[in-house]
């Protein structure tokens, strides 16, 4: 039998038959009732038997159908999904698995139909469902972040008022307020990043960046939590990758080890095996042995974590995918230490070779 797709006909109005190979298993031997279509064809591709659900799906009698040629090639063992052609009727997408058998002496192809049109449908349905869902939330973010920018000013200002009457306690109330609003500018940026990736729209555009000067720049972000920082990093040292892209995945490990971890907290970056390497340690209690596998996930918490501690579930999912956008890769470590230990692997501008 034919290795290739072959729609070949055999009357007018006869379905034509076409698709792509899937790789599965599985057996399935002749039978004359079942839910789904059995179609039974020889070594010339001639159909030599069909049940009555074969004959619903075709929409043609046995009688019509028996002597003509299947028109697709069946090779044992695959799994198919074949779109189902007619005349005047809406296309049906059929998943069909092969096997093989003996009857009456002789070796045929039994090949098992199934509809699965409306799961198809179905799945469909769902993708778009989430497509526009991801749209929706990225709009969202996107015009909730000039407000709420403008909102932390405000309470900014507030603070330095109250500072300067002399009401303490008023501005540690006000701090938890700024905590909260730092909590939802990354909440935002997240879930930006995220609509980003999913829409396939990462626009990395790598470039040697100055390793060091990025991470001060980054540490100057952190206001008072900068003076638990201790940076380690050669002047020299230069990595190929989006500078945004660079920013936001230390941005993402260095809000995990102040949220998840205790200072003091390092952030090292180093060249090894031609390619620079960061590493973000605290000094907190880790991350449980049976939950690692799990961190780069998306969508993925500690179930151990209470309720207190925030957190999404995607910031280390965005660093996995903006890392391996940008050819490098992401990694977790225990620390030898005790603590937590995120790794991240990115490329360095090749070196100029010689003229000519």
């Amino acid at each position: 039998m034919s290795d290739r797709p072959n729609a070949r006909s055999s009357g007018e109005g006869e379905e034509r038959i076409s698709g792509s190979p899937l790789q599965s298993g599985g057996d399935q031997h002749l039978a004359t009732a079942s839910a789904d279509g059995i179609v039974a064809v020889d070594h010339r591709g001639i159909i030599r038997s069909c049940n009555p659900a074969a004959e619903a799906m075709f929409g043609r009698s046995a009688g019509e159908l028996v002597g003509t040629p299947f028109g697709f090639p069946v090779v044992v063992h695959e799994t198919s999904e074949i779109d189902l052609l007619a005349p005047g009727r809406s296309p049906r997408v059929v998943e069909m698995r092969v096997t093989a058998t003996t009857w009456q002496g002789e070796r045929i192809h039994v090949a098992a139909l199934r509809d699965v049109t409306r799961r198809k449908e179905a799945e469909h349905d769902l993708e778009s469902a989430l497509e526009r869902q991801t749209t929706i939330v990225a709009v969202a973010a996107h015009e909730l972040r000039t407000p709420v920018a403008e909102i932390k000013l405000l309470v900014h200002l507030l603070r330095d008022h109250l500072s300067g009457n002399g009401d303490q306690h008023g501005v540690e109330m006000v701090n938890q307020v700024i905590n909260r609003m730092e909590g939802l500018q990354a909440l935002m940026r997240k879930l930006l990043t995220a609509s980003r990736i999913d829409a396939e729209e990462s626009r990395s555009y790598p470039k040697p960046v100055a390793v060091l000067a990025l991470v001060l720049e980054r540490i100057a972000d952190c206001g008072d939590k900068a003076q638990d920082v201790q940076v380690s990093c050669s002047p020299d040292l230069v990595a190929f990758v989006d500078r945004q892209d660079f920013y936001e995945m230390l941005t993402i490990y260095l809000e995990n080890a102040f949220l998840h971890g205790r200072p003091p907290i390092e952030v090292r970056a180093t060249e090894r095996s031609g390619r620079a390497e960061l590493r973000v340690r605290d000094s907190g209690p880790g991350v449980p042995a049976e939950f690692v596998p799990h961190l780069f996930e998306r969508y993925s918490r500690e179930p151990n974590a209470g309720r207190e501690v925030e957190g999404t579930g995607l910031g280390l999912w965005i660093v996995r995918s903006l890392a391996e956008a940008n050819g490098g890769s992401a990694w977790y470590e225990p620390d030898e230490g005790g603590g937590a230990c995120f790794c991240l692997h990115l490329r360095k501008p090749r070196q100029p070779g010689p003229a000519g």
